[in-house]
């Protein structure tokens, strides 16, 4: 079982502990504002590999870096002057920014998925000490196995994670609890990749600008969270159904009642009760379960495009697009 350590107890022991195991090339939890990370240094191949093969996630999709501050941040990423705005407002806090990559950035690939373009973000409180500590960005997704609900407290990272990391660092519950907001500015224009912890009317407040949020997918991952064709199943996706034909499966949310369900090869229900964070938890895996039942279409009943629901679509829409 993962070591833990009290921060509000002994915040120095914490720091010690951290960039001692994280010297050594392994993630370690750690508590953010908005959820708990898999914390691992960004420049070092093994330690990433190291990430994905605790979380078992695709080595496709990117993984977030957080920096002590902005003036870290612009040793590894190249700044335009509306994501300069931004991270000068917002940081630090539940934003993240994807910015050019520069040349010089010792960021390994394994990090940016490949990516010409690197995911920022500043945290706040113990996260941001423990980085300048360790003096190198560390990559952290969420504390949890890939599909299930993000960590938002250290007992969460222990039940799940707790036989598979050497140490968790204790801050108390997030204070936010959802992942941070993920913008890009092309062509000065902002643009939302993905909805979360920073609400979207403050970010047009400091930008002076509308956000604009692309209703078609992508096959394009941009960033951490934008899981595009790459995520699509074998089978057909048909969305926003009210009824469902012999053979077809069924992925459906809440109470709403889909025509011809008991003739479905498969039914699963996202979230009985309507709870969009219970939705957004089971989604790949239900997609993955009913392209498993040798459906050749899944059809999925509509789901509110609010709060968590605006990813929820946002990745339906992507399984959803035509493909090459």
């Amino acid at each position: 079982m993962a070591r833990s350590i009290d921060i509000m107890k002994d915040r120095q022991q914490a720091i010690e502990a951290g960039c001692a195991v994280l010297g050594e090339g392994f993630p370690i939890a750690i508590p953010t504002e908005t959820v708990y990370g898999l914390a691992a240094d960004a420049t070092n191949p093994i330690a990433i590999a190291h990430i994905y093969e605790t979380k078992g996630r695709p080595r496709f999709n990117p993984l977030i870096c957080h920096m002590a501050d902005l003036a870290m941040a612009e040793r590894h990423a190249v700044f335009d002057p509306v994501s300069r705005a931004l991270a000068e407002a917002c940081w630090p806090g539940p934003l993240t920014l994807v910015l050019p990559l520069k040349p010089e950035s010792a960021i390994h690939s394994l990090a940016t998925a490949g990516l010409d373009t690197v995911g920022i973000r500043v945290p706040k409180g113990f996260a941001g000490e423990l980085i300048r500590a360790f003096g190198r960005p560390l990559a952290a997704p969420s504390a949890n196995t890939s599909g299930k609900i993000s960590a938002t407290s250290a007992a969460h990272v222990d039940a799940d994670l707790g036989e598979r990391i050497r140490l968790i660092l204790d801050a108390g519950a997030s204070t936010v609890g959802v992942e941070s907001t993920i913008v890009k500015v092309e062509d000065g224009k902002l643009r939302l990749l993905r909805p979360g912890g920073l609400p979207a009317t403050e970010i047009e407040r400091v930008a002076g600008q509308k956000l604009l949020r692309s209703k078609k997918a992508s096959a394009a991952i941009e960033a951490p969270g934008m899981l595009a064709s790459h995520y699509a199943p074998g089978a057909t996706v048909r969305l926003d159904a009210t009824r469902v034909d012999a053979g077809e499966a069924l992925i459906a949310f809440g109470k709403t009642s889909v025509a011809g369900a008991n003739d479905a090869r498969i039914v699963l229900n996202l979230s009985p009760g309507g709870d969009l964070a219970e939705a957004a938890a089971n989604l790949f895996d239900y997609m993955k379960r009913a392209d498993a039942s040798g459906a050749a279409t899944i059809a999925f009943s509509a789901i509110p495009d609010e709060g968590l629901g605006e990813a929820i679509n946002d990745r339906l829409r992507r399984a959803a697009a035509p493909r090459e």
